[in-house]
C-alpha cells in the first residue's frame, strides 16, 4: 500500500503537500542540489521520532494497564525499532520515492533500514506538523497495533537499551542518555560513536551505520563492563 492510500484509509487529508515532498529528501540529494537548494528531511526525522516514542508510550500507557515501567518501555523498544520502521516503509513503497544522492543511490540507498526507518519517522513529522498529534496518531496507530499483535505474539526480547535502562532505573533511580560524539564517512557508508551516560558517568561508547544501531553497542558495552547486579537477599 503506497503512503497516499495509507493516508486516505486513515481518513488523513494532507494540506500542505510540500511537507511529504521534503520527509523523502535524503540530505545527500539537498547537498547536490547547488542551482536550486532544498531542505533535507533530517529535522522532520528528529521531530517524528519525538512524536513516535510519545503516541507509542500514551497508547500502551492505556491500553496495558497490567504492566510496569520497564515492561512498556521494553514493548515502545520493540515497536519502534529501526528494523520495524523499515519494513513500514517499504510497505508504504516509501524506498522508490525517496530523493537520494548519486552516491547513495548507487550504494543501495533505497534499501538500507536507517534511511528507510529515517524516511518513516520524517513522514510522520510531517503528518504531525500538517494536522496535530491526534492526525499523527490516526496515522501510526494501525500500523502500532498491528506490530504490537506480532511483537506479543512471538514473545518479547529485551535489547540492550532496555535492559540497561531497567537495571540502571532498579540500581541508581535513574535513566541513561545517549550522546552521539561523532558521525563521519560518505553518506552511503555513515558511521556513528555514541556515548551512554547516566548522570555525570559515561558507562560505555559504540559505533554503528546508524544512530539506533550505535546506541545499541554503547548499551552492550555498559552492560559488559558493568559490575554483575547484586544477588537479590530474597529466599
Amino acid at each position: 500500500m503506497k503512503l497516499d492510500e495509507q493516508l486516505d484509509l486513515s481518513g488523513i487529508v494532507i494540506r500542505d503537500r510540500a511537507l511529504l515532498e521534503t520527509a523523502l529528501v535524503h540530505r545527500s540529494f539537498a547537498h547536490e542540489q547547488w542551482e536550486h537548494p532544498c531542505e533535507s528531511n533530517e529535522r522532520l526525522e528528529f521531530l517524528g521520532d519525538a512524536v513516535l516514542n510519545f503516541l507509542t508510550a500514551r497508547y500502551l500507557y492505556s491500553a496495558y494497564h497490567d504492566k510496569s515501567e520497564g515492561e512498556l518501555t521494553a514493548l515502545r523498544a520493540a515497536v519502534v525499532r529501526e528494523s520495524a520502521l523499515a519494513r513500514f516503509a517499504r510497505n508504504l513503497e516509501l524506498g522508490p520515492a525517496l530523493r537520494l544522492g548519486r552516491g547513495v543511490e548507487q550504494h543501495g540507498g533505497r534499501e538500507r533500514d536507517s534511511l528507510l526507518s529515517d524516511a518513516f519517522e520524517a513522514v510522520v513529522g510531517a503528518v504531525f506538523m500538517d494536522g496535530g498529534i491526534e492526525t499523527a496518531g490516526q496515522f501510526w496507530q494501525p500500523l502500532l497495533e498491528g506490530e504490537l499483535g506480532a511483537v506479543l505474539e512471538r514473545g518479547l526480547t529485551l535489547d540492550d537499551r532496555t535492559r540497561l535502562q531497567e537495571r540502571m532505573q532498579a540500581e541508581r533511580n535513574q535513566t541513561p542518555t545517549y550522546r552521539t560524539v561523532l558521525a563521519e564517512g560518505p553518506d552511503h557508508d555513515r558511521r556513528f560513536t555514541i556515548e551512554v551516560w547516566v548522570g555525570d558517568e559515561r558507562l560505555g561508547a559504540g559505533e554503528g551505520p546508524s544512530k539506533q544501531a550505535a546506541s545499541q553497542a554503547a548499551a552492550s558495552d555498559a552492560l559488559m563492563l558493568l559490575a554483575p547486579p547484586a544477588p537479590s537477599l530474597q529466599p
